[in-house]
């Protein structure tokens, strides 16, 4: 098959097939080849250019669905950098139950991610806790795929809503008092898909934040933005924000009222680094 696409791929995508694809099996009981993901990283070679790909198929009714992800980070100081990560369960069906299955959990603080992508259905990114920044990126999924209660900036990250579902939520967020510091910021972000069934976000805890800024979203986006998760005693709790969005998605004439329309001022907040204390921790990519 790649002798006969050899003309029409690019030379790095033959150079990088030619070698063969290489699936390394890690499993703590050593039944695998390797014991630990660190074990398997060492084993690739110098100078390889293949974005790697770390999946699992983890669900919630298995391990409870914050372990059920693929790779989860517990430590401070995380960088992630041109890699995959997926959770290749079964999309959930509305049927089974305990069929969530998380692909990322990060519940350290100072963590970055640079060019990553990650796979999945119901909650594909355990946004958990600590501030966060992703940058490039793409994460795609259907009910709740960014959840948790971290402070993160999510820069130039599309966030893909699959079709399939009669509703989808790209958000959940978890803070639970209005004087918490938690909060996702997106900040020009593509909201990508089709089917007008996607909410930017739901209620998930009474006082969950998320704020869209200078996105560009697509008909995914239902008219009216917003759930309230049918507990209209959170609305006046809530911090739904939008701002300078573009779009057919972006319309702000049939939002829900409880949609915060930031003000210039208002949004200057939530688009700078300052707004996860970047400056005190954040470094450029690693150099690979």
């Amino acid at each position: 098959m790649l002798n006969a696409q050899r003309g029409t791929l690019e030379p790095s995508v033959v150079e990088a097939e030619s070698g063969g694809v290489e699936t390394i099996d890690v499993r703590q009981d050593g039944s695998g080849k390797f014991k630990t993901i660190s074990d398997a990283v060492k084993h690739v070679k110098i100078g390889n250019t293949n974005v790697p790909t770390i999946t699992f198929a983890g669900t919630a009714a298995e391990y409870v669905t914050v372990d059920s992800a693929t790779l989860i980070v517990e430590s401070d100081y995380f960088v992630a950098s041109n890699i995959i990560v997926s959770n290749s369960a079964p999309r959930p069906d509305g049927k089974r139950k305990g069929a969530q299955a998380v692909a990322m959990r990060i519940s350290g603080d100072k963590a970055a991610f640079y060019n990553c992508k990650f796979v999945g259905f119901q909650d594909t990114v355990c946004d958990d806790k600590g501030k966060h920044f992703f940058k490039d990126c793409y994460i795609e999924g259907t009910v709740d795929f960014i959840f948790g209660e971290a402070r993160s900036l999510y820069l130039n990250t599309e966030l893909h809503v699959l079709s399939g579902d009669q509703m989808a939520m790209i958000v959940a967020h978890a803070r639970k008092n209005p004087n918490g510091e938690g909060g996702y910021s997106f900040v020009h972000c593509p909201v990508t898909g089709t089917g007008g069934h996607a909410v930017l976000g739901r209620a998930w805890f009474e006082a969950a934040r998320a704020v869209f800024s200078y996105c560009p979203m697509s008909d995914v986006v239902n008219p009216e933005g917003w759930s309230d998760n049918n507990k209209p005693e959170v609305q006046k709790t809530v911090f739904f924000g939008e701002y300078n969005n573009k779009g057919p998605g972006a319309s702000l004439a049939k939002r829900v009222p409880y949609t915060k329309k930031l003000t210039e001022a208002e949004a200057k907040t939530f688009i700078s680094l300052e707004y996860i204390d970047a400056a005190k921790w954040l470094l450029p990519p690693p150099k690979v």
